[in-house]
């Protein structure tokens, strides 16, 4: 193995996923006065706008064209690019309505689900301690749904969306930029839309009158592109395992967020929920570190 580029790999896949945590959870709670509807289209377009030019910067449109021939996979996308935008928008919904802790404990179980899912539709095999955080994290779902005042349904909506996603995307095998592009173009006609729609109701606060929060909404797009190319770039250096392990960064950082910095509430229900998921995640992750 070649340690050098090894721990560059670890050191972008914890820039990435520090940056999802941290920096881009203020930055989306930050501007969500304008709206949770207006967020997601301008991040919607700007993503969409930013890998039209990477993939231009790049010289990357033969795997676009590539792509873009194979019905099936282009089929998929289409699906994916629903799931996608699903995701963004339950996710800034959560940010904008204090619910970062619920949201966070999607991202700590989505992990999870996805070695669930991969067992159902891709016949991958589960071992001893993957039967064990899969259980734990169904008896920690049961508790939350019998102690209905504690559901975090914010987190269970990003788990299975961002799961069902990773699934359908794992199947086509696609490289993540390019796959998201085509997402984004899927979304760019809704999109723009909606933003037609928003600037004809003089509801919009993109506007060319404010240039400084034109700017800091236009952020949106490189605040979605930025970390995803620094985590996929640590994947291809350190490979699935141990930037895997380094993914969990994000819901914590998003959890001690939510928790110090917006003293958003955490009732007992949830704290016994996010004790088995916790529990769950450390045996998830001893599993990796032991296979790696």
């Amino acid at each position: 193995m070649n340690i050098s580029r090894f721990n560059k790999g670890i050191f972008l896949s914890s820039s990435g996923s520090l940056w999802w945590g941290l920096l881009g959870t203020y930055y989306f709670q930050y501007i969500s006065f304008i709206g949770t509807l207006e967020v997601v289209v301008h991040r919607s377009i700007w993503t969409c706008l930013i890998l039209l030019l990477t993939t231009t910067i790049f010289n990357k449109w033969f795997f676009f064209k590539k792509i873009f021939l194979n019905k099936k996979k282009v089929f998929i996308l289409m699906i994916t690019s629903i799931l996608i935008f699903g995701n963004w928008s339950v996710w800034i919904y959560a940010v904008s309505t204090n619910r970062i802790i619920d949201a966070s404990f999607g991202y700590f179980i989505f992990p999870i689900i996805s070695v669930f899912l991969g067992f159902l539709f891709l016949k991958e095999k589960l071992n001893k301690k993957r039967i064990v955080a899969i259980t734990l994290v169904i008896i920690s779902t049961l508790y939350l749904l019998f102690n209905f005042s504690g559901l975090p349904w914010v987190g269970f909506t990003v788990a299975i969306l961002w799961s069902t996603y990773n699934l359908l995307r794992k199947k086509i095998n696609v490289e993540t930029d390019i796959g998201l592009l085509i997402e984004s173009l899927f979304i760019l006609p809704i999109a723009i839309i909606f933003f037609y729609l928003i600037a004809k109701s003089n509801l919009s606060d993109f506007s060319i009158t404010n240039p400084s929060l034109m700017l800091l909404i236009f952020l949106a797009g490189p605040m979605t592109v930025i970390p995803l190319f620094l985590y996929v770039k640590g994947v291809e250096f350190s490979g699935l395992g141990p930037t895997g392990m380094i993914f969990f960064i994000t819901p914590t950082c998003q959890f001690l967020l939510g928790f110090f910095y917006y003293n958003e509430p955490f009732s007992t229900e949830k704290l016994i929920g996010f004790i088995l998921i916790w529990f769950a995640v450390f045996i998830y992750l001893k599993d990796i570190y032991e296979n790696n």
